[in-house]
C-alpha cells in the first residue's frame, strides 16, 4: 500500500511539473513584441557590446566538449528611460555571423530583461560563440547591460558559467 502511494504522488509530482512547463510562455526569442515601430530620435547616443556565450566548452580534453544552454539578457538598467537594441548578432568561434535575432530595432522599457535562449542542442556557436549588439540610449542614462549565462546538468552534476557584456568601439 506505501509503495502504491508513494508512485501515485512520484507520477503527480511529474504530471504536475510537465504542466508548469507547457503552460509558461516563452522567455525568449520572441523579440517581435518589443519591436519600435516609430521614428527614433536623433538626439540618441549610440553604442556596442560584445558579449563572449559559450553554446560548448572542453571537457577533460580538447576532444571531449559538454553542450551548454545560453541565457542571453538584455538588461535596461535605467529607473526612468528606454534604451533600444538595433542589431543582435550571434557569431560562432570563426567569426562568422551564425543568425541575426532583429531586423528592426527593439524597445527595453526601464528596469526591463528581455531574453534569448541558445538551445543546448544548438552546437553552431562553439567554444569561442559571441554576440554583437548595437544599441541607442538617451544622453547621460546608463547603458544597456548584457549578461549571458551558461548551464548544463549531466546525471547529478551541472555546470554553470556567466559572462557580462564590453563596451566596444566600431
Amino acid at each position: 500500500m506505501k509503495k502504491t502511494i508513494f508512485l501515485f504522488f512520484i507520477v503527480l509530482l511529474i504530471f504536475n511539473c510537465n504542466n508548469d512547463v507547457t503552460n509558461e510562455a516563452l522567455p525568449s526569442n520572441h523579440l517581435e513584441k518589443y519591436k519600435w515601430n516609430n521614428k527614433l530620435e536623433d538626439s540618441l547616443v549610440s553604442g556596442s557590446t560584445y558579449l563572449s556565450v559559450y553554446s560548448q566548452i572542453y571537457s577533460i580534453t580538447e576532444h571531449k566538449k559538454l553542450d551548454l544552454t545560453a541565457t542571453i539578457s538584455i538588461r535596461n538598467i535605467n529607473k526612468r528611460d528606454t534604451v533600444f537594441i538595433k542589431t543582435a548578432n550571434y557569431y560562432d568561434t570563426k567569426g562568422d555571423l551564425i543568425r541575426t535575432y532583429l531586423t528592426t530595432p527593439i524597445f527595453v522599457k526601464p528596469m526591463q530583461t528581455i531574453e534569448i535562449v541558445i538551445d543546448e542542442k544548438d552546437q553552431t556557436g562553439g567554444a569561442g560563440a559571441n554576440f554583437v549588439f548595437d544599441w541607442l540610449a538617451p544622453k547621460k542614462v546608463n547603458s544597456p547591460y548584457f549578461e549571458g549565462v551558461m548551464i548544463t546538468t549531466y546525471g547529478q552534476q551541472g555546470l554553470s558559467l556567466t559572462t557580462q557584456g564590453v563596451e566596444i568601439k566600431n
